[in-house]
């Protein structure tokens, strides 16, 4: 419910109706721009309320009272921020600091020294190990080139020993007219073909 008090109502229906589009009023109430003035105020000269003069009075101290707080209020919480400002950075506040950051230091030079242990006890573990695995190829190594010499020497042997063998075979002025007469005995045909197994399939009769 509203309560009517002059063009009251009308404005509370209208600011809560639903809108539609914006609603721009020309001046403010029921009046429009050429509506004369009201007959009940022609004559009327609009005068401003009357000043007590205590009241003033009162008010003035008041206000300048007011005005006093604030500005030592303002004076004081100026006066702690540059404190704070210089005890950051030349106060007990920049000693703290320093101290934090000294111990910050000492405590990641220390972390620093024992990060470097650990690597370096791993850094001489990785080097014996790699000194073991070479001297172990190293090993390995030489033991396969002494047995590739002892391979080498005993393929030699043997064929010194079937040259040996070869020798007795050769033909020599001294037993050229032996080998003669056992060509002329025992005649060889070569003329004959083989299979892919080695197999002679085909072979002439010698004449």
């Amino acid at each position: 419910m509203f309560r009517v008090f002059g063009g009251r109502s009308v404005r509370a229906a209208r600011l809560l109706a639903p809108r539609t589009a914006v609603l721009v009023e020309p001046v403010r109430g029921r009046k429009s721009r050429n509506d004369p003035k009201a007959k009940s105020k022609e004559g009327r000269i609009k005068l401003p309320p009357p000043v007590d003069p205590v009241e003033m009075v009162v008010l003035r101290e008041r206000f300048s009272e007011y005005r006093l707080i604030v500005k030592a209020l303002r004076v004081e919480f100026r006066e702690e921020m540059l404190r704070k400002k210089y005890e950051e950075e030349t106060g007990s506040l920049a000693e703290e600091r320093m101290r934090q950051e000294v111990e910050e230091h000492r405590a990641l030079m220390a972390f620093n020294v024992q990060e470097n242990s650990r690597l370096l006890k791993l850094r001489m573990q990785r080097i014996q190990e790699e000194q073991k695995e070479a001297e172990r190829k190293k090993a390995e190594a030489a033991l396969q080139h002494e047995q590739e010499e002892q391979e080498f020497i005993k393929e030699k042997e043997r064929e010194i020993l079937q040259l040996q063998e070869d020798v007795k075979n050769f033909i020599t002025p001294e037993n050229l007219d032996q080998r003669i007469e056992e060509s002329l005995d025992n005649p060889k045909n070569y003329n004959f073909s083989i299979d892919k197994e080695g197999r002679v399939v085909k072979q002439t009769i010698l004449q």
